[in-house]
């Protein structure tokens, strides 16, 4: 082989290389992306500008406590409502703490009443008991005082008994692993077009929203770059992949037994239905083949 061959096969190796590199990069833009866009299912999200996919479609949104400020006015939580004010946020106190709930009947909701304003401060743990497996949760009680209020004054009224856990996602279908529950309204049957949307007819506000959504997280949901409109839906983050959605969710606690039950829903987008047709136009909900279902939910 001459030098000027050598030459032009290691400028074709090079310029294979590069498209090559190019190729990847491309991909995992269109998988962030992807993320960004289906990650979260989220209570009353219709038309997503941003996103598709949270909560019938929440976005995968880099959400920090700098961008809330913004977010309040610019999130579209409906798409048959104004979004409703924002609840006031709940800062961290060392003294007594007082919730406040807003009623909030723009989204599909079933209403059972509002929590007490005062929270109590002793539960640790909570236990979902559900048709394939019971978790236990070890709260952060001090952390997010209102966000378990609210869990467990749902849990005292049956709300989550009977409850089909709406939403599954594996890391090849939304590029995060993560498992959300709490719409009463969900069918999780692919096809439903408003899964996701359901609450418990109430908001509050934010909480201990500094906390990255690592593996074993779990944490209230609520629509795409929105804030203050926590509600009854609550997810498992699978993985520590999901940090990539950055904090701003309220943090409720670790999952201390269960973890390797949620890991075997499903292993990948085969266990999935893919629901085509969901409010957003880009098949963000996908609920689990084989049905999680709620049994109850307690509290210690």
């Amino acid at each position: 082989m001459s030098g000027d061959d050598r030459q032009n096969e290691e400028d074709r190796q090079k310029e294979l290389a590069r498209e090559h590199k190019e190729r990847q990069a491309q991909r995992a833009a269109a998988q962030t992306a992807k993320a960004r866009r289906n990650t979260f299912i989220g209570a009353g999200v219709a038309v997503v500008v941003v996103a598709g996919g949270v909560f019938a479609a929440t976005t995968l949104v880099n959400r920090n406590p700098a961008n809330e400020v913004a977010a309040k006015s610019s999130a579209s939580p409906s798409a048959s409502a104004s979004p409703s004010e924002p609840a006031p946020s709940t800062p961290a106190k060392t003294g007594p703490v007082t919730c406040t709930y807003k009623r909030d009947t723009s989204v599909p909701n079933k209403f059972v009443g509002l929590p007490g304003k005062k929270p109590n401060m002793k539960l640790k743990k909570m236990t979902v008991v559900t048709n394939r497996g019971t978790v236990v949760v070890d709260l952060m009680t001090d952390a997010a005082p209102c966000s378990i209020n609210s869990l467990a004054f749902l849990a005292k009224k049956k709300f989550y008994n009977n409850m089909k856990c709406h939403r599954l996602v594996t890391p090849d279908v939304s590029g995060v692993h993560m498992l959300q529950c709490g719409d009463p309204q969900a069918k999780a049957d692919g096809k439903n077009p408003t899964d996701g949307q359901g609450t418990a007819g109430y908001v509050y506000g934010d909480e201990n929203i500094d906390i990255p959504l690592g593996k074993g997280v779990v944490f209230m949901t609520q629509p795409g770059e929105a804030a203050g409109q926590n509600n009854s839906q609550f997810a498992f983050s699978l993985s520590d992949e999901n940090t990539q959605i950055g904090s701003g969710y309220n943090v409720i606690g670790m999952v201390s037994e269960g973890m390797d039950m949620l890991l075997g829903l499903a292993s990948s987008g085969k266990d999935l239905l893919v629901n085509d047709a969901d409010i957003t136009g880009d098949g963000g909900t996908t609920a689990p083949k084989n049905p999680v279902i709620i049994k109850s939910i307690t509290f210690k």
